[in-house]
């Protein structure tokens, strides 16, 4: 993650919020904000609350309810949010809840950034802002009772929600020292940074594979997903969107068939000023049965505008002739010079590697229902960027983003989808035109067809090595579409080291890898036909997921080439030389690791089986998780390949919660697998083809094979587990394949015809 991303708040926000006022009452959740006509925040949940920061409180009865800033999209980090307070503060593990944060400009934190959740950032960016609030109400309660109880507060012990002192025998609980409005001490930012955390040996509960707090209410219906929201009198809307991905128009709507359907309200032509959306209709009706009838029988023409011709071919051609030109692009990486030494090089390697479009498919269908109150329009949604959403919900209304309420919903799967804030538009749009609420859902067809798509990626790299067989030189050209620059926030974007101007360094991170080559050029090239007709969204793993194909397929062709072994040649290049000090060693641990876990190297495999390896620091250079894959393969004569075994190994400094680790980095090798072998979307004449699971075909249980997971667990910063070992398992399966067969796959996903074709060759 680069730096300034953090950082991304909006320049109105009141940073004097921002503090931590112990000892002032809560005035719970309230979705609303001061100041902003009609919206009444002077509500109050629980008015004898004590509230140490904006990111929990603890009731009267000694509860202690802690509000998640990020989506909880299945990953249990509301859970794991509560856990680093908790482990602080010194409460009970059975006294903790947690609620989802509001659009609300208190929750913009300055230290936390903007309410994003991507990027495996949580946990890691919010480690220690949320481990100082839990210390700041510890000291805040324990001065408190100190005060009450008559003693010092140095000889007080807090623990499981109580403050004891040992000498006396006297004792307040958390819910007696909120009671008796003790706790008044307040902390500022310097003061909270000066709080001294306990040491990784003094933990209690971080380690601790508690039981996670969102599971009760998920088993027993309670929990409020965005499909779930129910407003009286509330109507539906279904979306008819047109056969061209993004670019048409609507040049007329009969909707004569549609009055016929019962419930029907009206039919609105989006007018989405914020360039979301193209040529969608929104059927409004009574139910959602009727909306979806009255949608299927309006009778639209579209123009299809300038995309209408185009193919998922069109696109890769288009990038092949962007990366031929030399001027064409900007440079992420320019260390050295790659050309010279290509030109002394004993050897030089050359490959092409390309990636397809992909989709996000959750399970829960896009959803979001709008509501007008006066002039302030209420959004229930479950999204991943409450920041980013809240100013699109506004460009679609026509008012200001500070009128727009944004009511945060458990997600019923994101990753990365749901960054994305299209399905608010006709939902706001609609209940605007109608005069009441609207809750919108998406078909599987829309969402498939209408996805931000991870983008079509075409990859030159090529490698230089000296007589000794050394790499001594790497250029690698990314050319995409350019997701990141699509949300048209300046912040986002890096500053390219030629002084080009400013480039979507996620679509090249992983490229900037930890293995030490003298002359190393990145060039990040956008592909603006793909850009334009393909808008395209982060998907889980971000750019590693195409970078890392290419990187780590690169580096075992030049092992092959040399006549190494590729995973000692890795290791040869982790030497943690220069920039690459400290990271190139945890990452050669995680592939020392998964090498022995797997018994790499240790045994004969039957003919037409083999290994391979990948290691990779994803997701960004600044926060990179350390991981490593042993891929066991088999390959049979049709190029048929069996996927028998992954071996995944990551380093993720603290764990907090071992179980949730293990099951995000069990679901992420999994991801990566599906990516590698099953996924593929195609665009023909403008429009994705694929329109239902039967055509884009993920991983099924019956093809998922065994799954072994070590974790190190150092005790160094907390880094991020939803994503990187989706980044390390098609290079490695794609390496195993190699070493099964001969045959060497560029393309991903991974075709038994691909692989045969390269056997002959």
């Amino acid at each position: 993650m680069n730096e300034h991303v953090k950082n991304v708040v909006p320049a109105t926000t009141d940073l004097s919020r921002r503090s931590f006022l112990v000892g002032t009452a809560a005035t719970g959740l309230v979705l609303g904000y001061a100041g902003v006509p009609g919206i009444d925040s002077a509500v109050a949940a629980a008015p004898a609350s004590f509230e140490p920061s904006v990111w929990y409180a603890i009731s009267p009865d000694g509860l202690v309810t802690v509000t998640c800033g990020k989506a909880d999209m299945g990953q249990h980090v509301a859970s794991t949010m509560a856990q680093l307070v908790c482990e602080e503060l010194g409460a009970k593990w059975s006294d903790m809840r947690v609620s989802l944060a509001s659009n609300d400009p208190k929750f913009n934190d300055p230290v936390l950034g903007a309410q994003i959740t991507g990027g495996s950032w949580s946990t890691m960016m919010n480690f220690d802002a949320m481990s100082r609030a839990g210390a700041a109400g510890r000291m805040a309660l324990t001065e408190g009772a100190a005060a009450a109880m008559g003693v010092p507060a140095s000889e007080l012990v807090v623990r499981d929600s109580m403050i004891v002192h040992p000498k006396s025998k006297k004792q307040m609980s958390f819910a007696d020292v909120v009671k008796s409005g003790k706790a008044t001490k307040t902390f500022t930012p310097d003061e909270l940074k000066a709080i001294k955390l306990k040491t990784p040996d003094q933990y209690t509960l971080i380690g601790v594979s508690v039981p996670q707090l969102d599971i009760p209410s998920k088993t027993n219906g309670t929990a409020k997903y965005g499909i779930d929201v129910m407003l009286p009198g509330m109507a539906y809307g279904a979306v008819v969107t047109p056969p061209v991905r993004f670019g048409a128009t609507v040049k007329s709507v009969d909707d004569s068939a549609a009055k016929k359907v019962p419930g029907f309200i009206k039919a609105i032509t989006l007018d989405d000023k914020t360039g979301t959306t193209s040529g969608w209709v929104v059927a409004v009706a009574s139910t959602y049965a009727n909306a979806r009838k009255a949608a299927q029988a309006l009778k639209i023409a579209y123009d299809g505008g300038p995309n209408a011709k185009l193919s998922s071919q069109s696109l890769l051609d288009e990038a092949m002739r962007l990366q031929k030109l030399e001027d064409s692009g900007q440079f992420f990486v320019k260390d050295g010079d790659p050309v010279a030494a290509f030109g002394s090089a004993a050897k030089v390697v050359e490959a092409e590697y390309t990636t397809s479009i992909n989709i996000h498919a959750p399970l829960e269908p896009m959803n979001a229902t709008a509501e007008f109150k006066g002039d302030i329009l209420h959004i229930y949604s479950g999204n991943q960027f409450a920041t980013r959403s809240g100013a699109i919900a506004a460009g679609a209304a026509g008012i200001d983003p500070k009128f727009v309420v944004m009511h945060q919903m458990w997600l019923g799967g994101g990753f990365g989808r749901r960054l994305d804030a299209d399905m608010m538009i006709p939902a706001v749009q609609a209940a605007k035109a109608v005069g009441k609420p609207v809750k919108v859902i998406y078909s599987r067809e829309n969402d498939m067809t209408m996805d931000f798509s991870r983008p079509l990626t075409y990859q030159k790299v090529k490698a230089g090595v000296d007589g000794d067989g050394k790499l001594i030189a790497i250029s690698h050209d990314v050319v995409s579409a350019w997701p990141t620059a699509r949300w048209g926030i300046p912040d986002f974007l890096t500053p390219s080291v030629d002084k080009k101007g400013p480039l979507d360094s996620f679509t090249v991170n992983g490229a900037d890898f930890f293995y030490t080559v003298p002359n190393h050029y990145v060039r990040a090239i956008k592909n603006e036909l793909a850009h334009n007709a393909t808008p395209s969204g982060q998907l889980r793993s971000v750019a590693p997921g195409w970078t890392f194909w290419a990187v780590e397929s690169m580096i075992d062709e030049i092992a092959a080439a040399t006549g190494k072994d590729p995973a000692q040649f890795r290791i040869s290049l982790l030497d943690g030389a220069g920039k690459n000090d400290g990271g190139a060693q945890r990452l050669r641990n995680t592939l020392l690791a998964a090498m022995g876990l797997s018994g790499y190297g240790t045994r004969q495999l039957p003919k037409g089986e083999g290994m391979g390896v990948a290691c990779v620091s994803s997701q960004e250079r600044a926060s990179a998780s350390w991981t490593a894959c042993v891929a066991h393969v088999a390959v049979a004569p049709s190029g048929a390949v069996t996927v028998k075994k992954l071996t995944i190994a990551t380093d993720v400094g603290t764990q907090v919660h071992p179980d949730n680790i293990r099951a995000q980095v069990e679901g992420a090798a999994l991801w990566g697998l599906s990516l590698a072998m099953y996924e593929k979307a195609t665009l023909k004449d403008g429009g994705i083809e694929q329109t239902n699971f039967d055509s884009y075909t993920p991983l099924r249980m019956s093809q998922t094979p065994e799954v072994a997971v070590a974790v190190i667990a150092n005790g160094e910063k907390a880094t991020g587990v939803g994503e990187p070992a989706v980044t390390v398992v098609a290079p490695a399966i794609g390496n195993a394949i190699f070493n099964a067969s001969g045959a060497r796959v560029r393309a991903l996903p991974i075709t038994a015809e691909a692989v045969k074709a390269s056997m002959k060759a």
